[in-house]
């Protein structure tokens, strides 16, 4: 049973568990199990497969959004400016009250007054930075140049072709499929339902991005609560990882790869079965914006588990729409997605990258923990010391800060910058504007950050001379 209050919802009773006898097990028809297996296979092999590309391991998904934004600069700057202006524009005839245009409903893009400022300033900033207009340090590499050629373009590619697999995945059995056989984890370590492991992977495989859209997608749908949400968000949305190889082959560790992304998924598994428990996270409402669909309790053995997770999963598809149906709607998804979160992306990370270059306000807050780094016997520790805090900006900056260290050094900022998630470039402000109805709010993503960055400091160097004493760096 549920209750509905000014437009949200909450579930009043618990359901108890049930037994793998309890439940009206799906018939296994062809054409429902086809679907759910075809499905499965390509979302498996588009975000999953590994094959090598330019001397690289990589995923498909990987390949195409590559091919797509270094093959046609041009026409991808030409896209992100005409999406960017066009959520600026629709939010701002959303918010003067017109909320219908041309047979069009307009309500997806009304927002809060800060949203609206900053997909206008988006709308703005959009053509200085394609036509680079203004002064030469507004465009270098780290500031501009990251921002508009790298994470504007690869955002905006990412997130539509993104959807079109994604929701082939979800709506024929996919989502049913992995969150039965991951309830037995997610919920005693993480407290969130099993489904929540598909947003976790599409991050990991593919972009946080991938993952958010996966969240919000489900949270419309009633299978998430906002504290569900919130934790999915703050815990999960990780770097991908195709990005950690990155990160590796910037420091010249690609030999350390394996070490470098084994610490990484400890510290997020460790950070976040700790974080879910302290607020802000303890203390967001377990409220629902749509009907509730909470997973329903279960108990068995691993095999009822598997019989359980193919029943669900036929019986989505058996309901589901057809590919078609479902990648167009995807794609039509992640595009109005991709208008609303753009231009806020522009306007946050641009701001955050030039604090980072051209003030010394980071080095300032990063000067206290020098001798703290220091007694953790982290070489170099006046220039990890800032590395530290400057992740909130953009999560790439502490690594170039360390290029020129020790192997200790550049091994502990590397691990410590992935797993620090949250960064105001980007996935910050893609939060806050995706998830305002939570709300996700800045603070509580700085207190966050700050949270993270606690825990993991000496969890991180505590890894680094464990694996130093073995021989590893």
């Amino acid at each position: 049973m549920s209750t509905e209050t000014g437009g949200t919802y909450t579930v009043d009773t618990e359901p108890s568990a049930r037994d793998i006898d309890d439940i009206d097990l799906h018939e296994y028809d062809a054409r429902p199990v086809v679907k759910f297996l075809v499905a499965f296979l390509v979302g498996g092999v588009f975000f999953l497969l590994p094959v090598p590309y330019q001397g690289e391991v990589t995923v498909p998904f990987d390949i195409v959004v590559s091919a797509v934004t270094e093959t046609f600069p041009t026409a991808v700057g030409v896209y992100s400016l005409a999406i960017i202006a066009a959520g600026g524009v629709l939010t701002t005839l959303a918010m003067v009250g017109d909320e219908d245009v041309a047979g069009y409903d307009l309500s997806y893009f009304e927002t809060s007054g800060v949203f609206w400022a900053l997909r206008v300033a988006g709308l703005l900033l959009a053509p200085v930075m394609f036509l680079k207009l203004g002064p030469e340090w507004l465009h270098t590499p780290g500031t501009g140049g990251l921002m508009w050629g790298t994470l504007v373009y690869s955002v905006g590619v990412i997130i539509p072709i993104g959807a079109v697999f994604i929701t082939i995945f979800v709506e024929l059995g996919g989502l049913e499929f992995v969150g039965t056989l991951a309830r037995p984890v997610m919920r005693p370590l993480f407290k969130v339902p099993g489904r929540a492991a598909l947003d976790s992977l599409a991050s990991w495989v593919g972009s946080y991005s991938v993952g958010l859209y996966v969240t919000r997608n489900v949270f419309e749908q009633g299978g998430y609560h906002k504290r569900d949400v919130f934790t999915i968000a703050t815990c999960f949305s990780t770097v991908s990882i195709g990005f950690v190889g990155v990160v590796a082959a910037t420091l010249e560790m690609l030999p350390q790869f394996p070490l470098i992304f084994g610490a990484y998924f400890l510290c997020v598994v460790v950070t976040g079965a700790i974080l879910v428990r302290l607020p802000p996270i303890s203390t967001m409402p377990e409220e629902y914006i749509a009907e509730p669909d909470p997973e329903v309790a279960f108990s068995g053995s691993p095999t009822d588990y598997v019989r359980l997770a193919i029943s669900e999963a036929v019986g989505k598809a058996a309901e589901g729409e057809t590919f078609a149906q479902a990648a167009k709607r995807g794609f039509v998804d992640g595009l109005k997605l991709t208008s609303l979160i753009l231009g806020t992306i522009l306007a946050v990370g641009l701001a955050a990258t030039l604090l980072s270059a051209h003030t010394p306000v980071f080095d300032i807050l990063g000067r206290p923990l020098t001798p703290i780094i220091a007694a953790l016997g982290i070489p170099n520790a006046e220039v990890v010391a800032p590395a530290t805090i400057v992740g909130i900006t953009e999560m790439y900056v502490p690594v170039l800060l360390v290029t020129e260290t020790a192997t200790k050094a550049k091994f502990f900022v590397g691990v410590l910058a992935v797993s620090q998630l949250i960064f105001f470039s980007s996935v910050g402000p893609m939060m806050m504007d995706m998830f305002s109805d939570v709300p996700i709010r800045f603070r509580d993503l700085v207190a966050l950050f700050v949270m993270r960055t606690v825990i993991l400091v000496p969890l991180v160097a505590g890894i680094t001379h464990a694996l130093a004493a073995l021989g590893f760096l």
